[in-house]
């Protein structure tokens, strides 16, 4: 469900026309629904009600800072990856209390910038940083909470790329490694293991591989149990998916109703879901530069291209796309849809059945919210978008479109050249 949709053949994000925004605000640019946004958010709420989670939207799917600011704003906790993140989240005033940091390569001054700005705990991924986080803790004076991360190997059938729980996987500790750690827990006498923490993938559209993954770690929590370790937290980590071409994604209701009754163990649960919340509230909206016909291909040569949106190209991920301006007598013809970055691989969609499209239109890449602008780089020198957030019939600019001058503020040409 999103609030972008058609009003007399144009598309309006909520009560605003994007094409306006696209006018005034210059192409290509990202246009995000409060509205949206909000109601993915509530939906996670409501859902879960029952046994009350703590909700830590994860920041690396969307970090703009007002995007952070409204979940905050309506009682949500943030899931942070970088130090980066934690300062993004404590810009905006975040509780310290309803941070977590995940990731298995935190350096030691992101470590220490958590623990003084007193986080409500680690996400440890291995034995290493925990002893890390045991030295940076003793330097600072400071007793530091963790949840231990359990890698469940859970294949969810989600991409390749974005699978965090097999055995092969980066992320997390075996079974047989966290039950290590917790029997010789004496040792880190300055950290507290406070709970567990699992996180299966991302994109997952059926409630299954939770089911499978939740099952395990409530298995490993008994048994810990009958060995004196007790927990306070779960958390079950996010990647809920949505619908990005034909998924049957899931409900926050079905989803709730489908694993909350495995929650009900006396431990506070927490939940990171970050593209739920996220992704179908923001489009890119991106203007044609030419309309390129040859013997074998149609081509759409667009003003953005996967240095804004690189989805398409890391995951053959699909975006449906849209006109701005729709003509549903208009023609149809198959197109491929490229940026202009000097790569084979800069598209975002082929062979796509659209309306017949002319240079100047404008298109709307849909569910763009998540791993969108976040994902965005300068590759070619170019400059990142603007970000608009729309609530009603109101938009603000919550990001400016860089300027040239930003490519090269911080490089430096040495004397002896």
């Amino acid at each position: 469900m999103h609030y972008f949709h058609y009003k007399t053949n144009n598309l309006y994000c909520e009560d605003v026309k994007v094409s306006d925004i696209a006018e005034r605000i210059g192409s290509p640019c990202y246009v995000y629904s409060y509205r949206t946004l909000m109601e993915h958010f509530k939906k996670l709420q409501s859902a879960f009600k029952a046994i009350n989670p703590l909700i830590c939207y994860s920041v690396k799917a969307n970090s703009n800072m007002a995007i952070c600011k409204a979940l905050v704003n309506e009682g949500a906790g943030l899931d942070i990856v970088s130090g980066g993140e934690l300062f993004r989240a404590l810009k905006i005033k975040t509780d310290p209390k309803k941070i977590v940091f995940a990731g298995v390569g935190k350096t030691d001054e992101e470590i220490e910038y958590a623990i003084k700005a007193g986080i409500l705990f680690f996400n440890v991924e291995s034995e290493q940083e925990l002893e890390r986080i045991q030295e940076i803790s003793i330097k600072l004076r400071k007793t530091v909470d963790v949840c231990l991360r359990v890698n469940p190997e859970v294949d969810p059938h989600t991409h390749h790329y974005i699978k965090t729980a097999k055995k092969e996987s980066k992320f997390g500790l075996s079974f047989a490694a966290a039950r290590l750690l917790l029997l010789n827990r004496g040792r880190f006498f300055n950290v507290q293991i406070k709970g567990l923490h699992m996180h299966i993938g991302s994109q997952i559209t059926e409630a299954w591989p939770y089911i499978h993954a939740i099952k395990k770690v409530n298995g490993f929590i008994k048994e810990m149990k009958s060995h004196g370790v007790s927990f306070q937290y779960l958390n079950i980590g996010g990647g809920m998916g949505i619908i990005y071409k034909k998924e049957i994604a899931q409900t926050a209701d079905i989803f709730a109703k489908a694993i909350a009754p495995l929650l009900k163990g006396g431990l506070k649960v927490i939940l990171e879901p970050g593209r739920f919340i996220v992704g179908s509230a923001g489009i890119l909206v991106s203007r044609v530069t030419f309309v390129k016909e040859t013997e074998s291909k149609n081509f759409l040569v667009i003003d953005s291209g996967m240095n804004d949106l690189i989805r398409p190209t890391l995951y053959e991920a699909y975006h449906e796309i849209a006109p701005l301006h729709r003509r549903p007598k208009a023609k149809q013809r198959q197109y491929d849809i490229v940026g202009p970055i000097c790569e084979s691989g800069d598209f975002l969609a082929k062979d796509r059945l659209m309306p017949q499209i002319h240079a100047g239109e404008y298109l709307a890449v849909m569910c763009a919210g998540a791993y969108g602008f976040s994902m965005s780089s300068n590759y070619n020198s170019r400059l990142r978008v603007a970000e608009v957030l729309v609530k009603g019939d109101k938009y603000f600019v919550i990001k400016e479109r860089e300027r040239y001058s930003d490519l090269i503020k911080k490089e430096r040409i040495p004397p002896l050249i």
